[in-house]
C-alpha cells in the first residue's frame, strides 16, 4: 500500500478528473490526501505539509480560559471550567487539571512526529535544495518549539525522532534527562537559524531571529533555580526526594556556566536591533506616551488606534486574518465588561494591580493614606494600557446602554444617586455582577482585561472579531532574559542599563545604582511581571524562580468600591467624578467557594497522564503524583 500524507484542504485544494471506465473507479485517488512521494518531490506540497504543522500553535494564548487565570494575574469568572484544579493544586495523573491545547502531551507529539517526517524527507530533497532548506529550517524550528512546550510543562520527555509505522513492534521509550532535552532543542534551533539565515519570513512563520529568541528562552529556563538540583533540593523537600532528579534538572555542571550561555543567547537577539521599539530613550517619556507605547506593543499593529510600528517587537506571532473561523479574534468578547454585553472571562486580581509601581517608582502601599484614597492615579502608565478599572474611559456603550452611560466609563462599584422622588438610592455599576444590563457575566474582581483588546470605537466586541496578534516571541522578552542573566552573573550595571531602557519607554523612572543584589533581582522580577502580563510567562516564571508558594499560591483578591455623594451634591445619572463623590476602596479575598487557591510543590511540574503511562510503560511519573 502506498503511503499517503494528509494535508489540510484549507491549505491545498486538489482537483481530479473523473474516469468513465468502471475499472478505473477503484483506483480513484482521495481528494483530501496526497501520495507521500508526490509531497516530497514538489516544493509547494512540501511547504503545505510544514505549514500544517504550525496549527499546533492553536490560537496562541487567546483561548476563552487563559493561562493568566492559573496565576496571580487573573481569576476566571465562570465556575466549573477546571482551572481551579491547577490553582488549588488538585490535579492528579488521571485528571491533570486544565491544560491548554498548546501544551497537551499528545497534541505536541503529533506535531513533533510531523516535523520528524518533514525533516527526514527534506534533508535530501527531490527538488531544488535551496528551496527545500527554507522549509527544512522551519521544520527544525517547529520541532524545537514543541519539545520546548513539553519541557517547560512536564520536565524531561522522550526525545524520539524516529518515524514510527504500524510495522514497528516496540513503541516504548523512557524519558530523556532535562539536560538531554535542552541539548536536543538547542541543536534543532541552531540548525533552524543556520538554514533560515538571511531569509525574509512570511508573516507568522519561523525565522532565524525566532530560532535565536526561542533558544534564549530555553537556556534562560535551563539556568534557573528550579532546574538546578542543589538549588531546587534546598527549596523543596519533595523535589529533593525525587529518585529521578535528572528528568527535571541538572544534577551536575555549573549553574554559572548555564547563566553565561543564557546571556550569550539573549545578546544574539539583542543584536538584531531592527526589532527594537523605542528602546533608545535616555530618560522617561511622558505618562501619556508611556501608555501609548505599551498599547502599541500589545496591539501589535492589529489596531488603527495605536502606532503600527509597535509590531516590530513581535519576532514571531500568531496572527488572525480569517474573521469567519478563527476564535482568536474574540478576545474582547471573552474578557470585556458585561455592561458592554461581553463575558468578563479572565479578570485581573488585586495582587497584579498592586504590583504596578507609582509613577515615581515607589511600591504601591495600601497603608499610605494618599495612595489608598486614589489608587489608580499617578501609577505606572502601563496599568492604564493593561487593565480597565473603575472610572476608566472606554469605548462607546452599545445602543441599548448608551443612555445609561453617555460618558463611556467603566463602572465596577456601587454609588449613591438621587432618584426622581429626591431620595438617595444605590446605583450598582453597569459592569458589576448586579448590573442592570447583564447581571451574570460581571467581573468578580472589580477589574477587566484591557491588554490585547482593540480600543477602536468601531470594534463592538460582542459582535466583531478583532485582529490583534498573539506574541509568541518578543524582542522585549529577549531583553528581559538578558537582564536576568546579567543580574545572576553579577553584571548589575549592564542589567540596569537594559532594564531602564524598557522603563523609559513606559514612562517610568530609572532603577538607581543603589539597588543591588536581592533588591535589584526583585525589581527586575516585578518589571518582567508587569511588562509581560497576560502573555503566559508568569505561570513559568514563578515556578522556575521557585517563588510560587508566596506568589501564585496566594488567595485571589478583589476590590470593592463605594461612592457616596458629597454634601450638597445631587447626581441623577452616575458618572465617575471625584468632585461629586467620596470614593472608598476595600480589598478582600475572593469567596473560597468560588476559588480557594493553594500551592503544593508537586505543581512545579504537571503530571504525566495515566493513559500516557499505560501506553508507554517506561515513563516514570513526576514527583508528588
Amino acid at each position: 500500500m502506498k503511503k499517503i500524507v494528509n494535508i489540510s484542504l484549507s491549505i491545498l485544494v486538489l482537483s481530479s478528473g473523473l474516469q468513465s471506465c468502471n475499472d478505473d473507479f477503484v483506483n480513484t485517488k482521495p481528494l483530501s490526501e496526497v501520495p507521500n512521494e508526490l509531497v516530497w518531490s514538489d516544493p509547494g506540497l512540501s511547504d503545505a505539509f510544514v505549514v500544517e504543522i504550525y496549527n499546533g500553535f492553536g490560537v496562541g494564548g487567546f483561548y476563552e480560559q487563559e493561562m493568566a487565570s492559573m496565576t496571580d494575574e487573573a481569576l476566571f469568572t465562570h465556575p466549573n471550567r477546571g482551572i481551579n484544579t491547577v490553582t488549588e493544586s488538585r490535579s492528579n495523573p488521571a485528571d491533570q487539571g486544565y491544560i491548554m491545547d498548546t501544551y497537551e502531551y499528545g497534541r505536541m507529539y503529533v506535531r513533533i512526529r510531523a516535523s520528524n517526517i518533514a525533516i527526514s524527507n527534506l534533508r535530501q530533497a527531490k527538488f531544488d535544495q535551496v528551496k527545500a532548506n527554507k522549509i527544512l529550517g522551519e521544520a527544525y524550528f517547529l520541532r524545537g518549539y514543541y519539545y520546548q512546550q513539553l519541557l517547560r510543562f512536564y520536565g524531561g520527555v522522550p526525545v524520539d525522532n524516529k518515524i514510527y509505522t504500524l510495522n514497528d513492534k516496540d513503541f516504548m521509550k523512557p524519558r530523556n534527562s532535562y539536560a538531554e532535552c535542552v541539548d536536543a532543542i538547542v541543536k534543532d534551533l541552531d540548525s533552524a537559524a543556520l538554514l533560515l539565515k538571511d531569509i525574509t519570513p512570511a508573516k507568522g512563520r519561523a525565522s532565524e531571529t525566532a530560532a535565536l529568541a526561542l533558544k534564549s528562552r530555553v537556556l534562560l529556563y535551563a539556568a534557573s533555580d528550579l532546574h538546578d538540583a542543589n538549588k531546587a533540593g534546598a527549596k523543596s523537600a519533595l523535589l529533593k526526594a525525587y529518585t529521578k532528579p535528572e528528568y527535571l534538572m541538572y544534577t551536575s555542571g555549573s549553574q554559572t556556566e548555564r547563566w553565561t550561555k543564557a546571556k550569550e543567547a539573549a545578546k544574539a537577539v539583542l543584536d538584531r536591533a531592527s526589532f527594537a521599539y523605542k528602546l533608545d530613550m535616555t530618560k522617561p517619556v511622558s505618562a501619556t506616551e508611556g501608555t501609548a507605547n505599551y498599547m502599541a506593543l500589545s496591539l501589535g499593529g492589529g489596531s488603527k488606534m495605536a502606532d503600527a510600528a509597535g509590531a516590530k517587537d513581535i519576532i514571531l506571532g500568531r496572527f488572525f486574518i480569517n474573521e469567519k473561523d478563527e476564535r482568536g479574534g474574540w478576545v474582547g468578547r471573552d474578557n470585556g465588561p458585561n455592561g458592554y454585553h461581553n463575558w468578563a472571562g479572565n479578570t485581573p486580581i488585586q495582587l497584579l494591580v498592586d504590583d504596578y509601581e507609582t509613577d515615581k517608582g515607589q511600591k504601591f502601599d495600601w497603608s499610605n493614606a494618599a495612595m489608598a484614597a486614589a489608587p489608580y492615579q499617578n501609577r505606572d502608565p502601563r496599568l492604564k494600557a493593561t487593565i480597565l478599572y473603575d472610572g476608566s474611559d472606554w469605548k462607546p456603550r452599545t445602543a441599548d446602554v448608551t443612555k445609561r452611560d453617555p460618558s463611556n466609563q467603566i463602572q465596577t462599584g456601587q454609588y449613591e444617586i438621587v432618584n426622581a422622588q429626591g431620595s438617595k438610592v444605590t446605583h450598582f455599576g453597569l459592569d458589576t455582577r448586579k448590573s442592570p444590563v447583564e447581571d451574570w457575566n460581571g467581573s468578580r474582581t472589580g477589574y477587566y482585561m484591557r491588554k490585547f483588546v482593540d480600543p477602536d470605537p468601531a470594534q463592538e466586541d460582542q459582535n466583531t472579531r478583532q485582529r490583534i496578534p498573539w506574541p509568541m516571541l518578543r524582542y522585549t522578552e529577549a531583553v528581559l532574559n538578558y537582564v536576568e542573566a546579567c543580574i545572576e552573573l553579577g553584571e548589575e550595571a549592564e542589567a540596569r542599563t537594559w532594564l531602564n531602557r524598557i522603563r523609559f519607554r513606559a514612562g517610568m523612572p530609572a532603577v538607581g545604582v543603589e539597588e543591588t543584589g536581592a533588591a535589584l533581582k526583585n525589581r527586575y522580577r516585578n518589571e518582567r511581571r508587569i511588562e509581560l502580563a497576560y502573555e503566559e510567562h508568569r505561570f513559568f516564571d514563578a515556578r522556575r524562580w521557585m517563588i510560587a508558594a508566596e506568589t501564585i499560591g496566594r488567595k485571589a483578591n478583589v476590590i470593592n468600591i463605594t461612592g457616596t455623594l458629597k454634601d450638597n451634591k445631587t447626581v441623577t445619572l452616575y458618572k465617575y467624578d471625584p468632585s461629586n463623590y467620596n470614593y472608598k476602596y476595600f480589598v478582600s479575598n475572593i469567596d473560597p467557594g468560588i476559588e480557594n487557591r493553594n500551592w503544593d510543590d508537586k505543581m512545579y511540574f504537571t503530571s504525566l497522564h495515566r493513559d500516557e503511562i499505560n501506553r508507554n510503560t517506561q515513563l516514570i511519573q513526576n514527583p508528588g503524583y
